[in-house]
This record gives C-alpha cells, structure tokens and sequence, in this order.
C-alpha cells in the first residue's frame, strides 16, 4: 500500500539524457498531507520512458503515522543524465574509490541494500533509513549498481559510514548532525558528506567541524535546504546554511541538465559547487528497484563521491588539495559545476591550477544561479549535449574560461560564515 501522495515519476530519455517528470497521485479524502516528493521538472526530448517512483527527502511531520517510503517494483533500463554527464565509466577505469570511507549524515542507510551490502557501516537507529533518501544518497556515493553496473556510484570501491542527522521523519536536528560529525571525526572517515542544512549558526557544529577539518577530513555539505512545498511561502530572502557556511566546507547546490538552478532554490551566497540534482536514479533501503531522485542533497552526494575519488587517486593530497582540487578542475561558469573525472586526472601546478588545461568528461555547459532572478519566468529546457568531439569540449572550454576570467570569476575555495 502505497502512503497518501505517493506518486509515480517517468524518466524520459532523449538525445543522450534522462530527465524527471513527477505525476503526483491524486490524495484520498481526508487523507494525512503526503510526504514530499521530488519537484515536477519539465521533460526532455524524446517520448519513450518508464515509470519510477520519486524519492522523498522527508515524510510529513504532522501526519499521526510515519509510512516508510515503500519498495520500488520499478527498475531503470539506461543510465541517466547524471552519471553520462560525469562520465563515471570512463572515471572507473581510473578510480573506484578503494580504501576510502565516507560518513553519510542524512535519514540513515539501510546496510544491507542493494548494490551496497558489505561496504556499509551503521550502527543503532542509522541502520533504520525509513524515508529511504540515505540510502539512495549512498548509492550515488558508493553503490556498485548491483545487476546494473551502470548505476554504480562515483566511488563504488569505497565504504560509507552511515550516521543520522535527523529523525526518523528526515527533520535536520542540529545536535544530532554534531553527534553525526564527532562521530565520523572519531573514525577517522576521509569525507564527511552533510545532506542536510541548518538555517542557524550552532556554536557545537562549529567546533565539531573545525575539529573534523583538522583531523584530515574533506567536509562536504548542502547548501541549502530542500525547497518548502509550493505555495507555502512568497519570497525567502538569501541566507546563509549551515554547516556549509562553516570555512572550510565545501558548499554544494544542484543543478539541472542544462546547467540552471532549479526555480524552486532557496536562496544563498555561499555555493562552490554545482553538481546534478534533477532526475536521478538510485536505489532505496527495501527491493531491488529503483527511484528517482532530485535536490541538493542529490548534489551533495555525487560531490562526495567524487571527494572519495580524488583521495584515493591522490592519496598523498591534503583535504584543503582536494578541495581545491575539486574546484579547480570544475567547469567555469556563475557556479562552478562539479566534474569528477577532470578532478582525478587532471595534473596540478604548484598554484593548485590545472597545467595544459583539464581533459573534460563532457561538453561545459552555463550555471545560471536563478535565485535571485523573478521566480515566474519560464523554466529552463532540460538539455545537455554529450558525447562531443573532444576538441571542441576544449575549445568551448576554453571560451567558457575567458569570459568567466573577464567577469572576474576565480575558484571557489570557502564558503563565507556569517554569525
């Protein structure tokens, strides 16, 4: 039995590219407000689809009962967007991740899902991921796409370590996203990915990522939260997140296929990345089928992942070199967009900038940061050219670069804090 709202995604595909539609269910009478789903995004090119169910970031807090995010009966024929457009096949032949551990602080992981059962560790009530997004996070991070090797993760050869940032309905709890930091500090985890985001400064997070920092860890967090629910408010000023505004962290936004950020995004300052975030397939913590998902903490997971990947290529690299490398190697443009394959082979100078320019997954597209623009304009068509001649990803590249060095953009290092 499916929870009231539960609705069915189509995942389209078209010229190269997956996108996501959501067909919400029409909710009985007097049913309990339905758990949120992913956003609706416009369709790619192309007619032909399935049917998927959409991931939810959290179930509803005011609904008596909390209904588990039920098992998909669906699975995916192709890969999506995301992964062609990071080009995790050819990022494999370089790197799995292998002898690294990343800390998941989102609703848990159920450690026994498919695709990553033997390489996940959580203990206590991070082993019961009833809204199922951790689970489909870990999956983007480290899963090895079971009978479908296709959907592996960007760092399948790596281990996660699952910790709980919020209840058990996927509300954030700033003391448990501390508790889930110390904790991944204490095992001495190489990558601590935060899928959630705090709207106010906690002195205790502070320390907890601070001290993380010192101990070696690449800090990756959201930049913001999920968007409320449509019409639940006009206008929300820009603000700073935490911990993502922390120095240090590596602050990530998602993105659509063609580079925009979604309409629905809060508002910030303080982003270094952009990573995809719409119309992505994983899997949960019950089946073997598979969901799609969208959100920052999509982003922030495939960044992670792509941290995983940098460590275990560059072993000897700082985390403040893995950052930089993460940025440094991204494509330019109004927010740099992650590329995790440039990332691990690209070679560095000793400014930390690219030498001969970086070999890219795929052809750059524009980050257009709409969160400040007017809310009503149209949405932007979901589309990304793949597989282009390699010399004319460079050449664009390179035209990217020059106007990007005019406006005076640079690569971002930290996110600014704000008390």
């Amino acid at each position: 039995m499916r929870p009231p709202g539960w609705g069915t995604t189509r995942l389209l595909y078209g010229a190269g590219l997956a996108a996501a539609l959501v067909l919400p269910a029409a909710p009985p009478a007097q049913a309990a407000p339905p758990s949120r789903t992913p956003m609706a995004l416009p369709a790619a090119d192309g007619k032909k689809g399935q049917e998927l169910p959409g991931m939810p970031s959290a179930l509803d807090p005011r609904a008596e009962e909390a209904l588990c995010t039920p098992a998909s009966k669906e699975q995916a024929k192709k890969q999506d967007w995301s992964r062609q457009r990071l080009d995790l096949d050819r990022l494999h032949r370089h790197t799995t991740g292998a002898g690294v551990t990343v800390a998941l602080i989102s609703t848990g992981v159920a450690p026994g899902a498919d695709g990553l059962d033997g390489r996940v560790t959580a203990r206590g009530e991070a082993a019961d991921d009833c809204v199922g997004q951790g689970t489909f996070l870990a999956g983007l991070i480290a899963g090895n796409g079971g009978p479908a090797p296709r959907l592996a993760g960007v760092a399948p050869g790596a281990k996660v370590l699952a910790l709980r940032g919020t209840d058990r309905r996927g509300q954030p709890d700033p003391a448990l996203v501390t508790t889930a930091v110390r904790a991944a500090t204490t095992a001495r985890a190489d990558v601590i990915a935060v899928a959630v985001a705090l709207p106010r400064k906690d002195t205790a997070l502070t320390r907890a990522v601070a001290e993380a920092r010192k101990a070696g860890a690449v800090v990756v967090a959201a930049a913001t939260p999920e968007p409320p629910p449509r019409g639940s408010a006009d206008e929300i000023p820009s603000r700073t997140y935490w911990p993502a505004g922390e120095p240090g962290v590596l602050s990530v936004a998602d993105m659509l296929p063609a580079g925009a950020r979604p309409d629905s995004a809060l508002p910030t300052g303080t982003v270094d990345l952009a990573a995809p975030g719409a119309g992505v397939v994983s899997g949960g913590p019950r089946g073997k089928g598979h969901y799609l998902g969208a959100g920052v903490a999509v982003a922030t997971a495939y960044t992670a992942g792509a941290a995983a990947a940098v460590r275990a290529a560059h072993p000897a690299e700082s985390a403040d070199a893995v950052t930089r490398r993460l940025t440094a190697t991204a494509y330019p443009a109004d927010i740099p967009q992650l590329d995790a394959y440039a990332a691990v082979t690209t070679v560095l100078g000793d400014a930390g900038t690219p030498v001969g320019g970086a070999e890219r997954a795929a052809e750059p597209v524009a980050v257009r940061d709409t969160s400040d623009t007017d809310r009503a304009t149209g949405r932007a068509v979901l589309f990304v050219l793949l597989g282009s001649a390699g010399v004319l990803s460079l050449l664009w590249a390179g035209f990217a670069l020059t106007r990007a060095r005019a406006r005076g953009w640079r690569p971002a290092g930290t996110g600014t804090s704000e008390s």
